[in-house]
């Protein structure tokens, strides 16, 4: 499974976190999946998998976020959407919640999670047991601190 980036997108349809591997994705390429979200009746009805000329979009939504993955060769779909789930499910660990302002609210971390999730494009860490021992979760004394020193911690 190679994915080449990862799209971070609100209810809204606004892009507001993108993680490339290998190469940068182009934003245009979440048209094909902005086509597919505005024929939709509700968000479970935008399709999963989505190929587009260059590339595979596949999808998932949850807590009002899509995440949107940019595959540009052919993968198998669950494999990926296994993985944005386990995303979801770690970040939901990590902050207690998985909305668009916590994410934006722990950017640090939250790039350092995907950095350690997916290796040049390929899974790698995905156990939260695992992750938990590379990146410490934040606490509020870190948060605190950080907020007072402009440094992560």
């Amino acid at each position: 499974m190679l994915i080449n980036s990862i799209f971070f997108i609100n209810h809204s349809g606004d892009i507001f976190l993108e993680k490339h591997w290998r190469s940068v994705v182009n934003r245009s390429v979440c048209d094909g999946f902005f086509d597919a979200q505005s024929k939709a009746n509700s968000p479970d009805d935008v399709p999963p998998v989505i190929p587009t000329g260059k590339s595979y979009l596949i999808s998932i939504y949850r807590e009002k976020i899509y995440l949107v993955a940019a595959c540009t060769m052919e993968v198998q779909p669950l494999f990926v959407i296994e993985f944005l789930h386990r995303v979801m499910d770690t970040f939901t660990e990590y902050f207690e919640d998985c909305s668009e302002s916590a994410i934006k609210d722990n950017i640090i971390i939250v790039y350092q999670l995907l950095e350690e999730m997916l290796d040049n494009g390929f899974p790698l860490a995905t156990e939260l047991n695992i992750l938990t021992e590379l990146i410490k979760p934040p606490t509020i004394i870190n948060k605190a601190v950080s907020m007072v020193t402009g440094k992560e911690g």
